[in-house]
């Protein structure tokens, strides 16, 4: 008996512990830290940025790395992570169709413009008949390529293929480009064999390549930089937890555009 009321007595005065001192004995301890996935570039640079506001709101904010498109968003609906960062809305509706996952977006932080940079040809007036283009092989990233070439007048899509267009979808190509489907990561290692390619900002910059050097990129109005600016999403539910208000509020501030700004070349730009 007095091993059990002993054991009773320490349970308590645990409890109490627990509960007075925010420990690791509950969720108390969380309130105050924002965990975020992220990929490193320019995600977890982005996020970097955030930490002393973040420190001036109250509020502990850690990064944790991730390159793949998986585990963000797995460890967000598993709850151990608070929030990621790395994706577009379309992939985060393809993820939750496909993994059931139950994911939303809190805010749309950035895009991403895609450019088209010289490989062989130095200009997309001295593009002759026959010349090859690169561009990323992956629905989406195909899609916003193949878009850009018809903005600019480079070929012609079917009418309202839009972001799903695929090379099926080029209604006239009357200089018979050739159309070299590559993985979106890879293009920019290929340019020296190709008259142009066309490249995700993420993947330019990761490559030394400079948005405000490409032949042509996509505008800020575009569909494509609406469709596909990168959002911050945490699981649904927790939407109006105050530390992810409070995320929401430092990330998307003036501070943190003009960051983007001057440290990216284009390559990110801002949302607001």
């Amino acid at each position: 008996m007095k091993r059990k009321i002993l054991s009773i007595v320490c349970a308590a005065l645990l409890i109490a512990s627990c509960a007075a001192s925010f420990a690791s004995c509950g969720g108390g301890s969380d309130a105050k830290t924002v965990t975020v996935a992220a990929s490193s570039t320019p995600h977890a640079e982005i996020l970097e940025q955030c930490k002393a506001a973040m420190q001036e709101k109250g509020y502990t904010l850690v990064v944790k790395v991730m390159e793949d498109y998986v585990t963000p968003n797995t460890a967000t609906e598993d709850g151990e992570v608070d929030a990621n960062y790395f994706q577009h809305t379309p992939y985060l509706n393809s993820f939750n169709a496909e993994q059931g996952t139950h994911l939303v977006s809190v805010a749309t932080v950035h895009y991403e413009p895609f450019g088209i940079y010289a490989g062989k040809t130095k200009s997309l007036e001295a593009l002759a008949d026959g010349a090859s283009i690169a561009v990323p092989n992956d629905t989406t990233n195909e899609a916003r390529a193949l878009l850009l070439l018809a903005d600019n007048g480079l070929i012609e899509l079917n009418e309202g293929a839009g972001l799903t267009a695929t090379v099926k979808d080029i209604k006239s190509n009357p200089h018979n480009f050739q159309i070299r489907e590559v993985e979106a990561a890879l293009v920019s290692t290929v340019l020296d064999d190709v008259d142009i390619g066309i490249i995700n900002g993420n993947y330019a910059l990761s490559a030394g390549l400079k948005v405000s050097e490409a032949l042509a990129a996509e505008s800020a109005e575009s569909e494509a930089a609406k469709t596909y600016g990168n959002v911050l999403v945490v699981k649904e539910g927790n939407e109006n937890q105050e530390k992810i208000k409070a995320l929401v509020e430092v990330i998307t501030s003036s501070a943190i555009s003009d960051y983007i700004r001057a440290t990216y070349g284009g390559a990110v730009v801002p949302m607001k």
